[in-house]
């Protein structure tokens, strides 16, 4: 049987096959381009001529369609005008502004002074800094001034014998008469600049007094036996409103700067907010709230200087926390382990910002942007628990005091803003004090 050639294959004289199959290494795509645009014009395919309306036409639309480009992903026009997001003269005037540097911290005390005697007793408050730029700092049984404008140090004869050492000291707000809380319940108010002693507040607490708070003429006392006394200067009677509420030592007080609110932490680990509105004479005055989050004594107290209803608060070595609460209602907003005993805090005058002061095991104080609560430094150089810290009045430089009987300055805060034009003084809150009894 004679072998068929398959009929796909076979060839054929007609020009007209029945399937084109493709065979591009072989195509010659020159002719094929002169084939399909001027070999129309050839004998074979005789050009047809075109009316000038139809030619006209035929332009227009390779126009339209974009049929004349001769580059391909080639723009034909120039790319438009980017847009500008921000004006150009706005952005010269943002770029025009000062840019704040950032602020150098440094990391180590500018001045140390020694202490010797200072009492390491985490319930005591011994170091205070005045509105007239003096320090006053507890030294055993005496008080010692060190004026920081002159450096010059001038000591306080308030102790007599058999009394014993001293508590607590605190700066009336005119920076010139000092409250001094004694071991033995008692205490005496002193007239710095003619170092004279005016007068000594008793009967009122039955043992030491560990803390105190001015609010005007009102001097605040707190002490080992649970209360906190409100004592008016100006008057005999001197006490006008007694709160009853820590079941322990009151170690920590302070008022807010609209001397409504009064804040006490105790060794109960109690946290008390108490209100002037509130307040009756000797009834035993109701708090406003009764705060129980911390877990050990409540000591460090601190109001918030740019926000009336906010204060921070520290705690002891069991609890170690920096909690912050509103003081309208009584709402924990916040709260920070710090990882260590909290002994006192600083709200910065100038910046957001808060320092804090603390116990074993590093004995730093530490600095932290509120309210990211952010560490921004750490400063050491203390080396037992720093007690207490106090700020000057330019709120620049920060004094600390620790049971290594050393006292020392740091320049902490930022520069003070330039300051407004001084208004009308006050009156003197203690023009009265000199009618009354000077012992």
């Amino acid at each position: 049987m004679a072998f068929q050639e398959p009929a796909l294959t076979r060839r054929s004289s007609k020009q007209n096959l029945d399937r084109f199959i493709p065979n591009r290494s072989a195509m010659d795509f020159d002719y094929a381009h002169y084939m399909l645009t001027d070999g129309k014009k050839g004998k074979e395919n005789p050009a047809v001529p075109i009316s000038p309306g139809k030619e006209a036409y035929q332009k227009q639309l390779r126009e339209i369609f974009n049929m004349n480009r001769t580059r391909i992903l080639a723009f034909k026009n120039k790319p438009p005008v980017p847009v500008e997001l921000m004006p150009r003269d706005y952005a010269s005037v943002q770029q025009s502004k000062p840019v704040k540097p950032r602020r150098h911290i440094p990391k180590t005390a500018e001045r140390i002074l020694e202490a010797p005697d200072i009492l390491d007793d985490y319930y005591l408050n011994l170091l205070d800094w005045g509105s007239g730029n003096a320090l006053a700092i507890a030294l055993g049984t005496a008080v010692y001034l060190w004026d920081a404008s002159t450096g010059s140090i001038s000591e306080l004869e308030t102790i007599s014998d058999g009394i014993g050492s001293v508590t607590s000291v605190n700066w009336a707000p005119d920076g010139r008469h000092i409250a001094v809380g004694l071991n033995n319940s008692e205490v005496q108010l002193w007239d710095s600049t003619s170092n004279r002693q005016l007068r000594t507040l008793k009967g009122g607490h039955t043992a030491r007094v560990g803390s105190l708070a001015w609010n005007n003429h009102i001097l605040t006392t707190g002490s080992m036996d649970g209360k906190i006394i409100n004592n008016d200067v100006r008057i005999r009677d001197h006490i006008v409103e007694t709160y009853t509420g820590h079941q322990q030592e009151v170690c920590g007080l302070k008022w807010s700067a609209s001397g409504q609110q009064l804040a006490s932490g105790g060794n109960d680990n109690l946290l008390h907010i108490w209100d002037r509105s509130l307040a009756s004479s000797n009834s035993g005055t109701q708090w406003l709230h009764r705060l129980q989050d911390h877990t050990a004594a409540v000591k460090a107290l601190a109001w918030c200087p740019f926000q009336a209803n906010l204060l921070a608060s520290g705690g002891g070595g069991t609890d170690r926390c920096i909690k912050f609460w509103n003081t309208h209602t009584g709402a924990c907003l916040n709260s920070v382990d710090t990882g260590s005993q909290v002994c006192s805090l600083l709200w910065s005058k100038n910046e957001r910002e808060l320092l804090s002061s603390h116990g074993f095991s590093q004995y730093q104080l530490t600095l932290w942007k509120y309210p990211s609560m952010v560490k921004m430094a750490e400063l050491t150089g203390h080396e037992s628990r720093v007690l207490f810290m106090s700020q000057s009045p330019d709120g620049c430089t920060v004094a600390s005091a620790a049971g290594d009987k050393t006292l020392r300055f740091w320049n902490i805060f930022g520069t003070p803003e330039p300051a407004k034009p001084a208004q009308k003084a006050a009156p003197e809150p203690f023009a009265d004090m000199y009618r009354i009894h000077i012992r």
